[in-house]
């Protein structure tokens, strides 16, 4: 039995009765997997479609006292180096909220719906990010909190047909618009987003309607439910980052190999340029580069190399020169796969490294990432 200090989604009785195996995880009592089990429920999602409860996220309402969506965009920049402004209604971004030393905080997606910001957090942070906004914007925006709705994300090639039944509406939607839809008769907040590589959407519900609506999904002969594990297997092949383990406060976008999403209004010369935390440094690292570099690594053999593992330049001596953040089994290219940083020497696709596995070093090579192409809707 979980320890009961952990909160329960609110559709945590669906998860159970559908034969979720329910583990703690970010403060929260959520299905690591289902009957059909890791394996298939990654492939699944892939070749078909997949729905994640991931309600334990944040949902943070950013609006404006003004009542002009352009002071709480402004506002925003003080806090992330994504242009925030030139965000367009109907639009979503990946944004981060830096430190005074140029670390990451917190990744986040911010929406712009028209009159006010939507921000979509994550859940060990999302206490922490709403101080951090009330701290340094309560003086231009109303920062709000939502507790009222269930989060889920529908994900796979077949994402757009399954929801297009329920809500005609979101079949027109490109990768990263993001509006309210009417789905089955309520008003959600959809974004054709998600964190598997794939096609697909969040979508957050209503808390009344969330299990009617959560059903009706499952219910399509082509959706699986899937859990926490397949959920990591499908983020990592597609290269993307879990915050606390791949970036963090120790950690520069430019390190994390995520300056592209710094558009160019931020960067030195452009039209607002700087202001955000850590500024200097981060910049910086534009012109200079950084000394270290997150990287796909690709073991040699079958056996995983996890994360937490030493890498090293040479198969039997000398200091660890990196480390390996997230690693597991990619079922997609059939074989191991993982992301560490190394010396920005040795990030180049090809490097051969060396990863210690209980007392042991194993070869390793320095990939490309993501380790599957993406098939977004553009």
């Amino acid at each position: 039995m979980l320890a009961t200090s952990f909160q329960r989604l609110p559709l945590h009785d669906l998860h159970v009765a559908r034969g979720g195996r329910i583990v703690p995880f970010a403060g929260y009592e959520m299905p690591v997997q289902y009957a059909a089990g890791v394996m298939k429920e990654h492939l699944h999602t892939r070749a078909a479609c997949g729905l994640f409860d991931v309600s334990h996220m944040g949902l943070i309402e950013l609006t404006a006292r003004s009542g002009r969506l352009d002071d709480a965009a402004r506002a925003l920049e003080r806090l992330v180096p994504q242009d925030i402004v030139g965000l367009a209604v109907g639009r979503q971004r990946y944004a981060l909220f830096t430190n005074a030393a140029g670390g990451i905080l917190d990744d986040l997606m911010v929406a712009n719906l028209g009159d006010r910001l939507m921000l979509i957090v994550n859940a060990a942070c999302k206490e922490a990010d709403a101080a951090h906004l009330a701290t340094h914007l309560a003086d231009i925006c109303t920062i709000e909190p939502l507790a009222d709705r269930a989060l889920i994300a529908l994900q796979g090639p077949k994402a757009g047909a399954v929801l297009a039944r329920l809500a005609p509406t979101t079949a027109a939607m490109r990768f990263l618009d993001a509006a309210m839809h009417d789905v089955m008769g309520v008003a959600c907040f959809v974004s054709r987003s998600g964190y598997t590589g794939e096609d697909g959407f969040e979508i957050a519900i209503p808390l009344a309607r969330a299990a009617a609506i959560v059903t009706a999904l499952l219910d399509h002969p082509d959706v699986l439910p899937i859990g926490l594990g397949a959920r990591d297997s499908l983020r990592l092949e597609a290269g993307l980052c879990l915050y606390g383990q791949d970036i963090g406060p120790d950690t520069t976008p430019v390190e994390a190999a995520l300056e592209w999403s710094i558009q160019k209004a931020r960067r030195t010369g452009g039209a607002r340029g700087g202001g955000f935390p850590g500024a200097d440094i981060i910049l910086r690292q534009f012109e200079d580069g950084a000394p270290r570099r997150r990287v796909g690594l690709r073991p040699e053999g079958r056996a995983p190399v996890r994360g937490g593992a030493s890498l090293f330049a040479d198969a039997t001596s000398g200091e660890p020169v990196g480390k390996v953040t997230s690693g597991g089994f990619g079922p997609t290219v059939n074989g191991p796969v993982a992301m560490g940083y190394v010396p920005a020497a040795l990030a180049s696709p090809g490097t051969r490294l060396f990863a210690e596995v209980r007392g042991q070093r194993h070869a390793v090579a320095v990939a490309a990432l993501p380790f599957v192409p993406t098939s977004f809707k553009r």
